[in-house]
C-alpha cells in the first residue's frame, strides 16, 4: 500500500483558499490556488495531499449540499480536476474527505423532505424523522443532528438506496479527479457494514485506494478490522505526544507506543499504519501548545520515527500558530504564500527519510533507554535497523544501551558515529542512526 511509506499534507479548502464561511453562491475560482504550492511540496518531500471537504456545502463544507459538485467558493470540478492532474504529474496522490454520516439542511433530499413531508420519497433517507416534533429551526418536524447539531443531517446508512447513491459519488470522484483514497469523517459512528461495503466497492474501482477512518478513542486493531479499512488517526499518541513534551515524561508517550506497536502479545495495534500528527483542522495548533518552542523539531522527530503515516497540517510545517478557543476559522487560515524556515528544513529531512526507510515505513518498536527526558527506541524491518535517540534536555545527555552495532550511520547529516556502549545527546536533539 503506496499510503504506508508516504507522508501527507492536510489543506483545509475553504479556509486555505481564503473563502467566506456562508455559501454566498458567488463562483470563485480559489483552488486553482493550490497548484501554485506544488514546489513546496515537492520541496517538502509529501507524497499526499489530504484535502478537507471541497464539494457544495451550507458553511464550514461538513454539511454538503451535493457529493457531485466542487462548493462553489473553491471554483468548478474541472478547476480542481486540473489540479488534481498537476498533483499527480508532480508524483503526489491526491485523498479526499469523505463526510458520510451527515449532510448539511442544503442537500437536495432533505430539502425535498422539508417541503414534501411525508410525501417525500427520501424520508427513511434520514436516521430518525418525526414530523409529530419540531427542531431547533423550526421546521415542524424533529430529525437527529450529529451530536446534537441540526445543521448536521443523521443519514440512514442502513438505507441502500443512501449507500448506492454515496457509491456511485465515489465513482464520480475516480472518474473524474482520479483520487486515491477517503478520509472517513467521523468513521466511529460509521457503520461497520457500510465501511465493510464501502471497502469492498473501493477496491473494485482503483487498486490500492486507501481508505482512512477518523477515530478518537478505543482498540485502534479492532476497528481496523471490524470496518476493513486500511487506517486510522491516532489521536492518542497525538494526545501523548504534546503532554509528555510539555510535562517533561518521555514515560507517557512511550507507554502510548509500547501499548500500540511493542513486542508484546497484547500490543492492539502492531504491523498495523496509523495517522501520525501533531495537529490538524480540529485542534491548537502545536507551535500553539508545546511550551517550549525549543522541543518543536523533536516533537516532528517524534511524529515521524514512531509507527505510522506522518501528516502535516498547511501551515505548521513553519510554525504557524492558533489556539482552538479562538474558533476554528483561527485553525483554517488563509496564507498568502508557503513559508520556510529551519522548522520546514527539518521536516522535509524527516519526510525523505522516513519515505527511504523500510524500518521507518515497517518495522516495529523496541524501547532502549527511557527517562524523564530522554528516549531512545528501536524500528526493525528484516535486518533493516533504526535508531531514534531524543533529549530534550537542555543539557548534554549521555545514553548507554546495547546496539548491536559497531557503528552508525547519521540519516540527519550523513555523518558516521562509531558506538562503543556509549551515545552522546546534545541539548535539545534528535539522532536518527541507521545500523550500519
Amino acid at each position: 500500500m503506496w499510503a504506508y511509506e508516504t507522508v501527507f499534507y492536510q489543506i483545509y479548502p475553504l479556509g486555505f483558499c481564503g473563502a467566506p464561511f456562508e455559501n454566498d453562491g458567488i463562483l470563485e475560482h480559489r483552488i486553482s490556488k493550490v497548484k501554485d504550492w506544488i514546489p513546496h511540496l515537492q520541496k517538502l518531500n509529501v507524497g499526499a495531499v489530504y484535502f478537507c471537504p471541497i464539494f457544495e456545502s451550507d458553511t464550514h463544507g461538513y454539511n454538503t449540499r451535493d457529493y457531485k459538485k466542487i462548493d462553489v467558493r473553491l471554483g468548478t470540478n474541472e478547476d480542481f480536476k486540473e489540479v488534481c492532474t498537476e498533483l499527480h504529474n508532480a508524483g503526489i496522490k491526491v485523498v479526499l474527505d469523505g463526510v458520510f454520516n451527515h449532510v448539511g439542511r442544503g442537500f437536495w433530499a432533505f430539502q425535498d423532505v422539508l417541503k414534501n413531508r411525508e410525501n417525500s420519497p427520501y424520508v427513511s433517507w434520514f436516521s430518525r424523522i418525526d414530523f409529530g416534533g419540531n427542531s431547533n429551526y423550526n421546521d415542524g418536524l424533529w430529525y437527529e443532528g450529529w451530536e446534537g447539531n441540526y445543521d448536521l443531517v443523521k443519514l440512514n446508512l442502513y438505507n441502500n438506496d443512501v449507500v448506492e447513491h454515496i457509491f456511485d459519488c465515489v465513482k464520480s470522484w475516480v472518474d473524474e479527479f482520479d483520487i486515491d483514497g477517503i478520509r472517513l469523517d467521523v468513521a466511529y459512528c460509521l457503520t461497520d457494514e457500510f465501511c465493510r461495503r464501502l471497502r469492498d466497492y473501493c477496491d473494485s474501482l482503483k487498486e490500492d485506494f486507501f481508505l482512512l477512518g477518523e477515530v478518537l478513542h478505543g482498540e485502534y486493531g479492532r476497528i481496523l478490522d471490524a470496518k476493513n479499512i486500511h487506517s486510522v488517526t491516532n489521536y492518542q499518541c497525538y494526545k501523548g505526544i504534546h503532554s509528555a513534551f510539555n510535562s517533561c515524561n518521555m514515560f507517557e508517550i512511550m507507554h502510548s507506543l509500547l501499548r500500540l506497536f511493542g513486542p508484546e502479545d497484547w500490543t492492539v495495534a502492531r504491523g498495523r499504519h496509523l495517522l501520525s500528527f501533531c495537529d490538524n483542522h480540529d485542534v491548537t495548533r502545536i507551535a500553539t501548545i508545546i511550551n517550549d518552542q525549543n522541543c518543536l523539531p523533536l516533537v516532528y522527530g517524534m511524529t515521524f520515527t514512531m509507527p505510522g503515516i506522518p501528516s502535516v497540517y498547511y501551515g505548521s510545517e513553519w510554525g504557524a500558530k492558533a489556539d482552538k478557543s479562538e474558533g476554528d476559522p483561527a485553525l483554517r487560515p488563509c496564507f498568502e504564500k508557503p513559508e520556510w524556515n529551519d522548522l520546514t528544513t527539518f521536516i522535509s529531512k524527516l519526510s525523505e527519510i522516513k519515505r527511504n526507510s523500510k524500518a521507518l515505513n515497517y518495522g516495529g518498536l523496541r524501547s532502549l533507554v527511557l527517562t524523564n527526558k530522554q528516549c531512545v527506541f528501536e524500528r526493525n524491518c528484516d535486518g533493516d535497523r533504526v535508531i531514534v535517540a531524543i533529549n530534550m534536555d537542555s543539557n548534554d545527555y549521555y545514553a548507554h544501551f546495547d546496539s548491536g552495532c559497531g557503528s552508525f550511520a547519521n540519516l540527519l547529516d550523513g555523518n558516521t558515529i562509531n558506538y562503543s556502549g556509549e551515545l552522546v545527546l546534545g541539548g535539545y536533539e534528535i539522532k536518527i542512526l541507521k545500523c550500519n
